[in-house]
């Protein structure tokens, strides 16, 4: 059975792209802001998410936080244009790491595997 990915971005194409590039491994849920990946996130627990940060109304650091209050177990991955700037704040929101954009595949396949199976 496929391990659930949680995709959160408010960016379509993006969103195109990550499912793509992941659909082939994972099962795919999409969320196109932070309080949209908090409802899913509740209703679904995903095995990973995979976090935005900028984003209109509840930003990727506030979805975060809220997420780890649900459940502190969460495993959420940052994705973000903005790693040198933002990357601090969603550590400390809970975040497992960042990674910027533009996504490689290889790259990000071996990032989702490494938390995705840990503890």
């Amino acid at each position: 059975m496929k391990k659930v990915l949680l995709i959160a971005d408010d960016d379509s194409m993006v969103q195109d792209v990550l499912k793509i590039m992941l659909s082939d491994r994972y099962e795919i849920i999409l969320a196109s802001n932070g309080k949209e990946a908090v409802e899913l996130y509740k209703k679904l627990k995903p095995d990973i998410v995979l976090m935005d940060i900028v984003m209109p109304g509840m930003d990727g650091i506030e979805a975060t936080k809220m997420i780890k209050h649900i459940d502190p177990d969460a495993k959420v991955l940052a994705i973000t244009a903005y790693a040198s700037h933002k990357g601090d704040k969603m550590l400390e929101a809970g975040a497992v790491d960042v990674i910027g954009k533009p996504l490689k595949k290889m790259d990000l396949v071996e990032k989702i595997e490494k938390y995705i199976n840990s503890p």
